[in-house]
């Protein structure tokens, strides 16, 4: 019964976004964002898609299991990473005001080809990490509804991943606009009816939610908070989603944007993660990412909302990132001609390539967090002493810090190996990030500092 409403729901907000999708693809449209009549979008068709591409089913799913583990420390853990929305404006503003069109824009001037090549590099794995996490959710979604299907998990990876190409293929950023203002308002109201279902139970407390130590303590949650406000000057800025989304509208709508986002973000992601304290506090056992777990405590008409609604998140985060995987090859690599042919292959390649990698065995969700948000420090130092102190920095330190931020990430992902991990502290893992994000910023800014002049007027 819960398997067929999921996929009833789910399959008829398919339908919707392939009938919003523009009928009429242009170049301009597919790669700017630009409607058939050539305009911009509007603040709120702006706001509802950064919102929609930002809480995507890895988000909610994380926001959920940090509740869990860690109670209301590793919600706010989590929701600090929407910060980025700030920063990420704040850094957009300074571009613009500069004359940048793009961040590689800014990077060419600075740094020549390999700066945006040491770039690109990291946006380019950051894609395809977002198509990955999010047909993964996809995956354990429908192998948890349908637990008598073998094949369920593969089937559903390989149809909802299908079905977001074809949309996204055929408009690319005009058609992820459109789709995300319908698909974010869906999300909003399914996910506003699960919410008012959970509080309104007798066994919830708001006092306890906000209290609640979770199932492993609050500390590895602080913890967690501390590197969320390490990397959430950068984060943003590895984000070509929110970054291309920067640029394609005039700076009072880009401003007002990047600040609706923020709150209405924060608040999905914190709210999502009540459900994950819930659990907890309820002494339910961790099953299937929670999916398991919330199938156990939650009426089921509660329990099919919350999968419509990460459903609904995976796949409006899938066509943002092919569409900005679309412009990233094309307009930014020049892999590929600026035709929608062009945009179009390197969307089936990134959409291939995410897709083969739901394969590999290690799908914990928020470590392709983490590594990417480690890669992207980098950018801190040089953002802070070029972009905002207006000094010129060498060559030579951009490569140390990014150097230094590609080991610290190869380090996280590689922290079970005997001779990683005989330099890393001896705690929990995320005891061991902080350290190595600590560790590539102390680098990051001595090497930029050293290696920056100021520019002469």
């Amino acid at each position: 019964m819960q398997a067929t409403a999921v996929i009833a729901i789910f399959a008829s907000i398919i339908l919707a976004s392939l009938y919003v999708a523009p009928r009429r693809a242009s170049v301009e449209g597919f790669f700017g964002g630009t409607s058939a009549a050539g305009t911009t979008p509007g603040l709120w068709t702006l706001v509802l898609s950064q919102v929609t591409t930002w809480i995507f089913a890895r988000s909610l799913m994380n926001a959920a299991i940090l509740g869990f583990f860690y109670g209301i420390a590793g919600v706010l853990a989590y929701a600090a990473y929407y910060i980025s929305f700030l920063t990420g404006g704040f850094i957009v503003g300074r571009l613009r005001a500069k004359g940048a069109r793009s961040v590689q824009e800014w990077l060419v001037g600075e740094f020549g080809a390999i700066g945006t090549g040491c770039y690109n590099l990291v946006i380019g794995l950051r894609l395809l990490s977002e198509v990955f996490a999010n047909l993964i959710v996809v995956g354990l979604i429908f192998s948890a509804a349908l637990p008598e299907v073998g094949f369920a998990k593969e089937g559903s990876i390989l149809i909802v991943g299908l079905l977001a190409l074809a949309y996204s293929a055929w408009g690319g950023l005009s058609a992820a606009l459109r789709t995300d203002v319908m698909q974010m308002a869906m999300f909003l109201v399914v996910f506003v009816l699960a919410f008012v279902a959970l509080v309104a139970t007798p066994g919830f407390e708001l006092g306890a939610v906000l209290t609640a130590e979770g199932a492993s303590g609050q500390y590895n949650g602080w913890v967690l908070l501390v590197v969320a406000f390490l990397q959430v000057f950068s984060y943003p800025v590895h984000d070509p989603v929110m970054m291309d989304r920067g640029f394609i509208a005039d700076e009072s709508t880009t401003r007002k944007s990047f600040l609706h986002a923020f709150w209405i973000s924060a608040l999905c992601i914190i709210g999502f993660g009540f459900f994950g304290i819930q659990a907890s506090l309820e002494g339910a056992e961790y099953q299937g990412e929670l999916i398991g777990t919330w199938a156990a405590i939650l009426p089921t008409w509660v329990f099919v909302l919350l999968l419509v609604s990460l459903l609904v998140s995976a796949l409006s985060t899938l066509d943002s990132a092919l569409s900005s995987a679309a412009r990233l090859v094309v307009e930014e690599l020049r892999l590929a001609p600026k035709t929608l042919s062009g945009g179009r292959m390197a969307m089936v390649a990134f959409a291939i390539a995410g897709g083969a990698l739901t394969l590999w065995g290690n799908q914990s969700l928020f470590d392709a967090v983490a590594v990417s948000g480690t890669a992207s420090m980098f950018l801190t130092p040089v953002l802070v002493a070029g972009l905002l102190a207006g000094r010129r920095v060498a060559l030579w330190a951009y490569l140390v810090s990014f150097s230094a931020a590609i080991l610290g990430a190869a380090a996280y992902f590689l922290r079970s190996n005997e001779m990683i991990a005989s330099v890393l502290v001896e705690g929990h893992k995320y005891e061991q990030l902080l350290q190595i994000c600590v560790i590539v910023l102390v680098v990051g800014f001595v090497a930029v500092l050293t290696g920056a002049r100021r520019v002469e007027a």
